[in-house]
């Protein structure tokens, strides 16, 4: 689900401090998309929000969540609907283990 190798090459390139701040920014920043296409997702919108969302978590190394958003990307480009429940169930799974991982690391530090 997460390459837990993507996330201490990160930690290891910003430093620890830096780290726990760009994973905040970065929870903030998709938590408000990830809101908005569990509460009222615009379909004008849905391709660049799902584009942001998967550039964000890519970075975190969020395996499962960028190959779903990138097949979400690929159908809305067919003309196809598209089902968010998914990408919805593996977010809220993978910010989870994130959370609960940085949260280990910190009483370990």
């Amino acid at each position: 689900m997460i390459d837990w190798n993507r996330v201490e090459e990160l930690r290891s390139e910003v430093g620890e401090d830096a780290f726990d701040e760009v994973l905040d920014l970065f929870l903030e920043e998709v938590d408000e998309v990830m809101t908005r296409l569990r509460d009222a997702p615009d379909p004008a919108c849905l391709p660049s929000d799902l584009h942001f969302v998967r550039g964000s978590a890519l970075n975190l190394g969020l395996k499962e969540f960028c190959a779903i958003c990138r097949g979400l990307e690929h159908r809305l480009a067919q003309g196809e609907a598209v089902e968010l429940s998914a990408l919805l169930d593996s977010y809220a799974e993978s910010r989870g283990l994130l959370m609960t991982a940085g949260k280990a690391r910190s009483r370990v530090a």
